[in-house]
């Protein structure tokens, strides 16, 4: 008997909230890197203990939003949107890079331009391009260049990076989970991408370009 389309609807799910399961499981990692480490020279001085105290509250709440941010993606809830400065989100994208892992350089047009989105995801979406970029490029840092533009019906933004690029062998599984062209890489950075894309009614595809790599953000105009 072959499969039938409740068969593959129940795949998809599966396979969705395992990759979404081991990008909480990463994301809350690093979350928790931050708390432990504070806590512990918070301890070692309490009398200055005051930001590292800020810091352990901070990342909290980041664990706490990465967990139901990423739980409602499994669930196939379309995103809770809102409109947003671009600019915002992707300075939400880079918080958490380390001063120095790559250069910045911006070309958004017109610069206040605002997208329909869901901040967290969004911002999680940009941060797994610029993550894959640097490691990508290790030991260089690369210079990453994100262009965005609009028209009457279509918000673009592109990441592009001047590291070595994707290899041929991968470049048309390079979204599919467990796939990756660094070793240790789990490859789910990129697909978890494209499904916060998708749930903003949006795409995400790998564009064929001279050098480097360039990834196409494609979304509906904010109304």
């Amino acid at each position: 008997m072959g499969r039938t389309w409740d068969d593959e609807l129940a795949r998809e799910r599966f396979i969705a909230i395992g990759e979404i399961a081991t990008e909480v499981a990463h994301e809350l990692r690093n979350a928790l890197q931050v708390i432990t480490a504070s806590a512990y020279v918070a301890r070692q001085d309490p009398t200055a203990s005051a930001p590292h105290i800020h810091k352990i509250e901070r990342h909290a709440r980041l664990a706490h939003s990465i967990v139901d941010d990423l739980m409602s993606l499994a669930r196939g809830e379309p995103a809770q949107a809102e409109p947003v400065l671009l600019y915002d989100v992707l300075v939400a994208a880079r918080a958490e890079i380390g001063k120095g892992a790559a250069q910045w350089d911006d070309a958004i047009t017109p610069a206040d331009i605002r997208i329909h989105a869901h901040t967290g995801l969004a911002a999680r979406l940009f941060h797994a391009l610029y993550e894959n970029a640097i490691h990508a490029s290790s030991p260089e840092a690369p210079t990453i260049t994100t262009r965005a533009w609009m028209d009457a019906q279509t918000l673009v933004v592109e990441v592009r990076d001047d590291g070595p690029g994707v290899p041929a062998e991968i470049a048309a599984h390079i979204f599919d989970p467990l796939v990756s062209g660094r070793v240790g890489g789990t490859g789910l950075g990129l697909a978890l991408a494209r499904r916060i894309a998708a749930a903003h009614s949006g795409d995400l595809a790998l564009i064929a370009t001279d050098g480097g790599a360039t990834f196409r953000l494609t979304l509906p105009s904010p109304k």
